[in-house]
């Protein structure tokens, strides 16, 4: 099923899980910063950026498991899936909860933490339901979708860097 996928899973994994040690250094960034703003900041930016680098994670190992058949990998992307759906949708709902505060997000933080990770949640869901259906695009489906989740919170995670360094800058 995903034969031949041994060195792409080898490499994915383990850069997503390289990434979330990289956001424990930035959440030590944060000392000293208004505690409320932090709190805000952490639920609804460094939160899903980190759960989906350990969405990459999860479906990697799952990837790489042996004897696992094609409707049990498929089950356990799908609940994989789901978490990372729920963590998407929560930051998107959050986000658009701060247009009515005074500290407004960017325009693109709705789309980048919320919007495309949706977006990408559902893709990898029916590349799931193919992979059960035994489709012979599934695995490079996944392998796509995945490396493009993983893209998008490298620059998610430039993003959280770039505020909190200008943040600290301007005095928290």
């Amino acid at each position: 099923m995903f034969e031949g996928w041994d060195n792409f899973y080898l490499m994915l994994g383990p850069a997503a899980v390289g990434l979330i040690g990289l956001l424990f250094v930035v959440v030590t960034l944060t000392a000293g910063f208004d505690r409320s703003k932090t709190m805000r900041g952490q639920a609804l930016y460094l939160t899903p950026t980190a759960l989906h680098f350990g969405m990459v994670m999860v479906i990697s190992a799952i990837a790489m498991a042996p004897r696992l058949g094609p409707g049990a990998t498929a089950a356990a992307i799908e609940v994989a899936v789901l978490a990372g759906l729920a963590g998407a949708v929560r930051a998107c709902i959050g986000i658009r909860g701060l247009r009515t505060s005074k500290d407004d997000p960017h325009w693109s933080d709705f789309w980048c933490y919320g919007v495309l990770p949706i977006v990408i949640y559902l893709a990898l869901f029916a590349a799931a339901l193919a992979l059960c259906w035994r489709a012979a695009w599934a695995p490079e489906a996944i392998a796509a979708v995945l490396l493009i989740l993983l893209s998008l919170n490298v620059r998610n995670a430039w993003d959280l860097v770039t505020a909190i360094a200008a943040a600290s800058r301007d005095g928290g």
